[in-house]
């Protein structure tokens, strides 16, 4: 039997790799401690357009008071239209999807910030017609273009707030499913906690009724797996030689309580420097000793861990018993519940196959760190 997940990953870098531009404008534009910025920014925007309206070549002559005059309220009218659209229009309308209310409001003001310049540009002299006594035509250019660059202002704004709350938005999904993922994680590690304890405790008390000087000894060797168990379990990442070093102990114990039991830990590659998530193998190899018990021939129990460019190979071969006790469930927790722990930690980094033969029961565990 053949039992395959194949999650092969196709990414030789992380996703995030290469996004700190993407990072970096997010948190231009959402944290609080750029909005000062953000709202110089912004007015440095507004002043370019005022003054690339009032860049030309005035036909009469204007007094530098009148100009700036002029200058000043387009200036300030063009912020109004901006700030009321940011705080009052797309919160009060087009986020709660209320377009046909919004794009109303949005004339409206528009219209009133229009009339408004048109008013003040005729008391001073100059400012939107270039002429003070102007004909039909180009008060109709010159009036049309107003409304287009308010539109174009309008629209301009309401985009950048509609994505800023995109971006808003999506960073709270993320952090949710980042405190869900932990959490989902830590509820998988507690399964597996108190039945390996269980198993661990278990085989101390046959020792300390078969040999008491042995059990002494072996109680130390516990007493460093269950410091492990609770602390070094804790963290997010350990050493693999670590891992590797909480596995032989186990097995060790495992061989004391049993006559006909050999187990071999073969190591390939540079360990001291590979991180992974704690207790990743010891569901599997506590399913190999629970399932190759065989008290009339002798059992073994076989772990290979391979490291090379950023990749682990993990391979647990056990032998089976010729009377089958059960069928196999890893390490308690189920071929599922297992494959969803890889699939959280190792997200499409993962190839996991498991075969069965007559005589032995092979897991084989590709990661890529």
């Amino acid at each position: 039997m053949r039992i395959s997940t194949n999650d092969k990953n196709t990414l030789d870098r992380n996703p995030g790799d290469g996004t700190m531009n993407g990072k970096s404008v997010t948190a231009f534009l959402l944290s609080p401690h750029c909005r000062i910025y953000r709202h110089i920014l912004l007015q440095v925007a507004v002043l370019l357009i005022t003054i690339n309206v009032f860049w030309y070549e005035p036909l009469q002559v204007v007094s530098l008071l009148k100009r700036f005059g002029g200058c000043l309220v387009y200036f300030l009218s063009m912020n109004a239209v901006i700030y009321t659209n940011l705080y009052v229009l797309v919160p009060s309308f087009l986020l709660k999807n209320r377009l046909g209310g919004y794009v109303l409001a949005a004339i409206v003001t528009n219209l009133v910030v229009i009339l408004f310049l048109s008013v003040t540009q005729g008391m001073l002299f100059e400012v939107i017609l270039p002429v003070r006594n102007p004909d039909g035509f180009a008060t109709f250019i010159n009036t049309f273009s107003g409304i287009l660059t308010m539109g174009f202002v309008t629209a301009g704004s309401a985009a950048i707030s509609l994505f800023t709350h995109w971006l808003r938005h999506n960073l709270r999904i993320d952090q949710l499913e980042s405190t869900t993922l932990q959490s989902e994680l830590k509820f998988l590690k507690s399964q597996i906690n108190p039945h390996f304890l269980f198993n661990m405790l278990n085989n101390a008390n046959v020792l300390i009724k078969k040999n008491p000087e042995e059990a002494s000894r072996v109680l130390f060797k516990l007493e460093d797996m269950l410091r492990y168990q609770i602390n070094d379990s804790a963290k997010e990442q350990v050493l693999l030689s670590s891992e590797i070093h909480f596995l032989n102990d186990f097995l060790n114990l495992e061989k004391v309580r049993r006559d006909k039991f050999e187990y071999v830990i073969s190591k390939e590659g540079d360990i001291s420097e590979v991180w992974l998530p704690p207790l990743l193998f010891i569901p599997f190899v506590e399913n190999a000793v629970k399932h190759n018990v065989d008290s009339e021939n002798s059992s073994y129990v076989y772990l290979g861990f391979k490291v090379w460019d950023k990749q682990l190979e993990f391979q647990c071969i056990n032998s089976k018993p010729k009377i089958a006790l059960r069928k196999n469930e890893v390490g308690g927790l189920g071929l599922k519940n297992i494959k969803r722990r890889l699939e959280l930690l190792f997200p499409e980094r993962y190839t996991l196959e498991i075969e069965e033969s007559e005589i032995s029961y092979t897991v084989y565990l590709h990661l890529i760190l």
